[in-house]
């Protein structure tokens, strides 16, 4: 990554990042999100980063998170005594 400076039409610095070596599928997946918001590519970025840093510890893996996501996703008709019922217990006399 490299990082330019320039003076904005309001007066102020801002800077350029130019990254390199971007996967194919990494960009076009990038280009279609992009489209889907009605933004340019530099704008739909600038909007990642901004979601991201405002709140980076979303972002990171937390396994307890990610449990809790999955509660009332397994979706069944029956019971939980049903279902209770439906599951194999070991032989006691193994």
């Amino acid at each position: 990554m490299k990082f330019n400076h320039i003076t904005s039409y309001r007066g102020g610095v801002m800077a350029i990042l130019q990254v390199r070596d971007l996967d194919d599928r990494l960009y076009a997946s990038l280009k279609a999100i992009a489209k889907s918001e009605n933004r340019s590519i530099s704008q739909e970025v600038i909007s990642i980063i901004e979601k991201y840093l405002s709140n980076p510890a979303l972002y990171k893996n937390n396994p307890t998170r990610e449990f809790i996501a999955l509660s009332g996703a397994w979706e069944d008709d029956r019971s939980a005594e049903k279902i209770i019922d439906s599951i194999a217990l070991p032989d006691p006399s193994f």
